[in-house]
């Protein structure tokens, strides 16, 4: 049998030829915190069963969900059947989805009730025997931030979180990861007294996705690239994050957060530092990190903030022909909110590679279109032989990383217009990954999940991380905070005016993605 026929109900370790070999998890549970979420119900369950079913995930796998609702562990496990049957990626199927129910199990109670998480200690017992799970377990916390303290005193005091011989306790936290850096460090020393360093894991899913992950490919695989990645020949880079959809129904949550702390913190001066990061002397999870953190450390915010920054805030318009309301109309919203919805910064990275490269980092709600892209822009070339009519419409070259949607990569670059003249104008070359490959790319949920259950953690920032991160942002949220409300900006637009003229001071524009 080839690997690419393997079904669900065989046991991929007798067939030496699968190449899924190094990664098919060994005897493990999951345990889920807020399994009545959209992020459990929408990511997380179907993730686990597209795991299943890829024969990733041992067949006595275990998940476990904690909630306050009153359920039963049938009813959980028709939610988790409702929720794969929605939203995973790979076929349904029976066999599979038999193999995965006889493992999950639910504990009702809530976040302070001490007999809950005993009854939570007594079911992973109990799996390891009926599941023989082994004593390894990992512990997701799909819960708000401020949950992460008394969960992890809970786990502690419990004993949940302490594994026994040749076991493992794993803890998994959702961004974001604190709201500035004392509540980063003051959470860190939280989940430190409970878990050992390498045993916590912070996801930022981005880093998950596989156009991320073939960034580090395209540099480091391909020697036509790395001459030139440097400030040499590098104008500037633009990172972007852009969101057609707006904020109906996470008042809660991100009214008082913004764009900055949800996007620009953890998932923008990430894909910055892969960007920028020299090439690691392996890829493990220190030397990785080695490099990502040398950017981070590096970074330099412009002296003049009002001039270098612009934020802003949806108002009413139209988004896919549809009028749609202004962030302050929507449902359980401050009408006198400062909150941004958009934001866009300059930094600079003081190293020899990326001296005089400015990277301009933006992320909006109801923007144009979705799309998260890398574009590194070139230089132009010092001389043009040719008649300044003919190059009139000639851009700067430009590598674009496209990271969602139509995931691949596009070269823009000058060629000659066919005819008797010598026009030169700007063409694309794309290379997207639903036409080059057959396989289809896992969901980056169940490539940070399976890494969690392998000890794998290239692709979780370490605290240090996280610390330098918020060192960068909380002068510019604090100057922002000095100065009223945000720029307001139509939706279906690209932001407001104040994110236009920040580029022109420097004599660029932002790319239309």
């Amino acid at each position: 049998m080839s690997p690419a026929k393997v079904s669900a109900g065989h046991n991929p370790l007798r067939d030496p030829r699968d190449r899924r070999l190094p990664r098919i998890a060994g005897p493990s549970g999951l345990v889920i915190f807020g399994v009545t979420g959209d992020l459990a119900r929408k990511k997380l369950m179907p993730a686990v069963y597209d795991l299943t079913n890829r024969g990733l995930l041992p067949p006595g796998f275990a998940l476990t969900g904690f909630a306050r609702r009153d359920w039963e562990t049938q009813d959980f496990a028709q939610i988790v059947h409702d929720s794969v049957k929605e939203h995973a990626r790979t076929p349904f199927r029976e066999a599979t989805w038999r193999q995965l129910a006889e493992g999950i199990r639910f504990v009702q109670g809530s976040f302070d009730d001490d007999d809950a998480f005993d009854r939570l200690r007594e079911t992973v017992e109990e799996l390891d025997v009926s599941r023989g799970t082994g004593g390894n377990h990992a512990f997701y916390l799909s819960v708000p931030p401020s949950a992460f303290p008394v969960v992890s005193r809970q786990l502690a005091r419990s004993g949940l979180s302490q594994p026994k011989d040749g076991t493992w306790r794993r803890v998994i936290i959702e961004k974001p990861f604190g709201h500035d850096l004392q509540s980063a460090r003051e959470l860190n020393d939280i989940v430190s007294e409970v878990f050992r360093p390498d045993d916590i894991f912070r996801i930022d899913h981005y880093l998950g996705k596989e156009t991320v992950q073939n960034l580090l490919a395209l540099r480091f695989a391909n020697q036509m690239f790395e001459p030139i990645w440097n400030g040499n020949y590098v104008d500037h880079v633009q990172i972007t994050m852009a969101e057609d959809i707006g904020i109906g129904g996470r008042a809660g949550y991100y009214d008082g957060i913004g764009a900055a702390r949800d996007v620009i913190q953890n998932h923008l001066l990430q894909l910055l530092a892969l960007t920028a990061m020299e090439e690691p002397v392996s890829f493990d999870a220190a030397a990785l990190r080695a490099e990502k953190t040398k950017v981070l450390s590096a970074l330099r915010l412009p002296r003049d903030l009002g001039k270098h920054t612009a934020r802003g805030q949806y108002t009413a318009g139209w988004q896919g022909g549809e009028e749609v309301v202004g962030y302050l109309e929507e449902e359980g919203f401050d009408p006198a909110s400062t909150t941004e919805t958009f934001a866009a910064i300059r930094v600079d990275i003081d190293t020899r590679r990326w001296a005089g490269v400015p990277f301009y980092l933006r992320t909006g709600k109801r923007l144009g279109r979705r799309v998260t892209e890398i574009a590194v822009v070139f230089k132009r070339a010092p001389h043009l032989p040719f008649e300044s009519m003919a190059t009139s419409e000639l851009g700067k070259n430009a590598l674009v990383i496209r990271v969602q949607p139509d995931e691949g990569v596009t070269l823009r670059f000058g060629a000659k217009v066919p005819g008797t003249a010598m026009e030169v104008r700007d063409v694309t070359m794309d290379f997207g990954y639903g036409h080059a490959f057959t396989e289809s790319s896992p969901e980056a949920y169940e490539r940070l999940i399976l890494d969690v259950l392998l000890g794998d953690p290239p692709l979780f920032p370490q605290h240090e991380e996280v610390e330098l991160s918020w060192k960068i942002l909380d002068p510019i949220t604090s100057y922002w905070a000095s100065k009223g409300r945000p720029d307001p900006y139509r939706a279906g637009t690209w932001g407001p005016e104040s994110a236009d003229a920040m580029m022109a001071r420097d004599g660029r524009a932002w790319r239309l993605p």
